[in-house]
């Protein structure tokens, strides 16, 4: 057998990863590159195979020199910042890994496009703040419930020796502003009180149920566009969640579309995609729903973009800052993440969630 198919043999699970593989010898010669590489380099695994992978990049004495303090035993793993070649297009930024195997002169190198390492760096970012939210929110809530419970208590104990009404309004005020808080404490521990109910999910059924709830709230300048992929399979999912998050998403873009509903001008749009291949979570899913919640308002301000997924951080006065840090916990149980990219006059939430 010849040794390229030899090397497929033995590589062909690289082919499942997202990220560009390439497995040389010391020399640099390519023994096997991945199927992600094929695409990036716009050239076929037959033509890269038996090349020097060194002169794929702009600076190829950097990975020469790599492989060989690899093969000299130097280190078990290095990193740098390079510019992949590609045909008929600009170079590549990408972050390059080589790494020893056990086999001696052969060396594995992996290519991280810099995008998609600063997406991967994001995600990581976003898992660990929203794990140090979910236990900050738990433990807060509890901590405030307490006493709270307490404060009622007295002032209702309170209202019933006064024979004062003047002193009376003083009393309710307090009751109802504890009122007030219990709610906020209940909304805080919501998703961690109700159990997570699997059952067969249609995600456009979800679109639907929340555009019947915006069109009876804003009945008037508000236009509702469903870009639905109708071949998307039902999945296992918490409906309830699902509509949850919907129509937490939706309803803060009408808010922000407050201008444009008064105008008329108002456009909300539901879009469904499959996405293929796609990485997130530091996981490689062969299909994933893609669902985006579209408006054309003034978008997210500057000052919160990198927040809006924090509690208690919200774009307009008055609110809670609650709807998307309970999104984004929803559709974490769900395996997936939501992502925002927003700019004045478009901004897009995209919910991904993993399909079987």
């Amino acid at each position: 057998m010849a040794p390229s198919a030899t090397a497929t043999l033995r590589f062909q699970s690289f082919d499942l990863l997202a990220t560009l593989v390439a497995v040389v010898h010391s020399n640099g010669t390519v023994l096997f590159a991945n199927a992600a590489l094929e695409d990036a380099r716009g050239m076929s695994r037959r033509t890269i195979v038996g090349s020097s992978l060194p002169d794929s990049f702009t600076e190829p004495k950097r990975l020469h020199d790599a492989l060989q303090s690899a093969d000299n035993n130097e280190f078990a793993a290095l990193r740098y910042d390079t510019w992949l070649k590609r045909v008929n297009h600009e170079p590549l930024p990408v972050h390059v890994i080589v790494t020893q195997t056990e086999t001696a002169d052969e060396m594995v190198v992996e290519l991280l496009p810099l995008e998609q390492q600063a997406r991967q760096d994001r995600e990581e970012r976003l898992a660990e703040q929203a794990q140090a939210n979910k236990e900050l929110i738990r433990n807060l809530a509890h901590e405030i419930k307490n006493p709270l419970g307490g404060i009622r208590g007295a002032a209702q104990l309170l209202e019933l020796e006064m024979d004062s009404t003047e002193l009376t309004e003083y009393t309710q005020v307090i009751i109802r502003e504890a009122d007030r808080l219990q709610t906020l404490v209940d909304r805080l521990l919501a998703p961690h009180r109700r159990p997570h109910l699997v059952g067969d999910v249609n995600i456009h059924e979800v679109c639907e149920h929340v555009r019947l709830l915006l069109s009876a709230e804003f009945p008037r300048g508000l236009q509702v566009v469903r870009d639905f992929d109708t071949s998307i399979p039902e999945f296992r999912g918490d409906r309830e969640q699902l509509i949850q998050t919907v129509l937490n998403i939706a309803h803060n873009a009408c808010q922000a579309l407050a201008a444009q509903i008064a105008q008329g001008s108002a456009r909300l749009t539901f879009r469904t995609r499959i996405a293929r291949q796609v990485t997130f979570g530091k996981q490689r899913y062969r299909l994933a729903l893609e669902l985006h919640v579209i408006d054309n308002g003034p978008g997210v301000p500057d000052s919160i973009k990198d927040r809006i997924f924090y509690p208690l951080v919200s774009g307009r006065e008055g609110g809670s800052g609650l709807g998307l840090t309970l999104a984004q916990t929803f559709v974490q149980q769900h395996h997936g993440l939501i992502e925002c990219d927003s700019v004045p006059g478009c901004t897009d939430f995209k919910i991904l969630i993993p399909l079987p």
